[in-house]
């Protein structure tokens, strides 16, 4: 018996985030050329790794030319060889590697690697959920926190907690951290395919922010919005979200 695919993902996941750990370690490139350098080696890795070991599934990686012949297959593994670049670049922690697999449209399986923490979390043995935060922590972006977002928090009591990579905001939501990352920025299907894939492993509401479905492998990669958070809060936090207009 070979490698499943929980273990293929979690394998890869672990290696290019020790890829992007070397490299930066070494210390002759930072900022945006180490970013750059980081990117192109572990998705590298992760493209040959994937073609060799599961050589009939489609590919779907941020940092490689998209072949649209992928939507009309089954399986396609969706990566993100250094989700949160401008973090890793910076010497923080707050970074990821996805390596996910959809499956007919579904986040079916999925690693989040946080190299910086020393952990990699996966849709295989994902944690024990924690207690609930009071007051509830809702998790925004380091660099431009959305509205809605903010809106939300404030008509729930949330305490806003800035992070970097969507990958660490949602694996701090799984790990108990933070209860809510609400998302309306903007992303792509590599943003969030993995991380998505382990939170529903753990217990936790993913949806749009709509409560819509997350599908993936579409012709079109981007995604608008995404809701992770702990089941008890969603409701409330998609009712709150539907009333939020934005400033005209």
């Amino acid at each position: 018996m070979g490698e499943s695919d929980e273990q293929l993902a979690e394998r890869l996941a672990r290696q290019a985030g020790q890829i992007l750990l070397d490299l930066r370690a070494r210390g002759d490139l930072d900022g945006k050329a180490l970013g750059k350098a980081g990117d192109e080696q572990a998705n590298a890795m992760l493209c040959r790794e994937l073609r060799a070991a599961r050589p009939g599934d489609a590919l779907l990686s941020e940092e490689e030319k998209d072949n649209v012949a992928r939507c009309a297959q089954s399986r396609v593994w969706i990566v993100d060889p250094l989700d949160g670049t401008r973090e890793y670049g910076e010497g923080r922690s707050d970074w990821a590697v996805h390596v996910a697999l959809a499956i007919d449209g579904v986040a079916a399986v999925g690693a989040v690697a946080l190299p910086g923490l020393g952990l990699t979390l996966t849709s295989g043995a994902p944690p024990a959920l924690q207690p609930a935060n009071n007051p509830p922590k809702m998790l925004v972006s380091r660099t431009r926190p959305a509205a809605e977002a903010v809106f939300v928090a404030e008509r729930i009591g949330a305490e806003l907690l800035a992070m970097g990579s969507a990958g660490a905001k949602a694996m701090a939501v799984v790990l108990g951290q933070a209860d809510i990352y609400l998302h309306t920025g903007g992303q792509y299907e590599w943003d969030n395919c993995a991380p998505v894939a382990v939170a529903q492993a753990a217990g936790l509401h993913v949806s749009r922010a709509d409560g819509a479905p997350l599908r993936y492998n579409n012709r079109d990669t981007y995604l608008p919005d995404l809701l992770i958070c702990r089941k008890e809060l969603a409701h409330e936090v998609l009712r709150i979200a539907g009333e939020y207009r934005p400033a005209s």
